[in-house]
């Protein structure tokens, strides 16, 4: 089993809350532009059909959708969105990777930098933290009301690296390139896919004492409510 971070368990649990802030649209906009820039046609972009599986979840209108997709292929002129990691130490020494999407580096890196001053971290130098985690694919699927057994049997047959249950979903981690088939093969068993994304998974986790938990998760948090911000991993366990 991997080491899954408690950080991914949390903040899906709260997908729904995330659903109603105002900042979500935006974020969601800016993962398919920067997905469109390798092609507009999602059936031969996995990251852009990921994307907007993920807009889809979140009942992100087909018009926003669209006209992402569209400033990603270059069809309209706007301004350049480009993607950010920042490498973080949090408190007692957790590693994070924060992933933002900006067309303001200057604006993004002292936001981020403001919160990390504020919750007791510090940006750590380049590959210090990357080093630490597996870029994997990530499938939310919904329990819908059949048995655990039964859904477990289905994913361990899609040829899914690792799973683990979370309230009423499941989530199922692949390789980056396996997402596509692995998810074909789930739905083919008439389960249903929340979502899919890529994500940084840790190699390992580190357990805190509850107390110093929370105050990374704080950290996470408000990282994660950073507009610029769409993807937040932590070795938390």
């Amino acid at each position: 089993m991997a080491g899954h971070s408690k950080w991914a368990q949390i903040k899906h649990k709260k997908a729904s809350t995330d659903k109603k802030r105002s900042n979500l649209f935006g974020k969601l906009a800016n993962t398919i532009t920067v997905a469109a820039r390798s092609g507009t046609d999602p059936s031969m972009n996995p990251s852009l059909q990921m994307a907007i599986d993920r807009a889809k979840s979140e009942n992100m209108p087909k018009d926003n959708i669209e006209r992402a997709i569209t400033r990603g292929g270059g069809s309209a002129s706007g301004i350049q969105v480009e993607e950010m990691t920042y490498e973080i130490y949090g408190p007692s020494g957790i590693a994070i990777l924060a992933m933002a999407l900006t067309d303001n580096k200057n604006r993004t890196t002292a936001e981020v930098k403001a919160v990390i001053n504020k919750f007791g971290g510090k940006i750590a130098g380049s590959g210090a933290v990357n080093f630490l985690f597996d870029q994997k694919g990530l499938m939310r699927v919904s329990i819908d009301g059949r048995g655990s057994e039964n859904i477990e049997l289905v994913i361990i047959d899609s040829g899914a690296e690792d799973y683990q249950k979370v309230g009423d979903e499941y989530l199922i981690y692949t390789k980056p390139k396996e997402v596509k088939e692995t998810a074909d093969r789930i739905t083919g068993q008439d389960l249903k896919i929340i979502s899919s994304e890529l994500v940084m998974d840790p190699k390992e986790t580190v357990s805190l004492p509850e107390k110093e938990a929370e105050k990374v998760i704080k950290l996470l948090e408000a990282l994660d409510e950073l507009d610029d911000v769409v993807g937040v991993n932590s070795n938390l366990g």
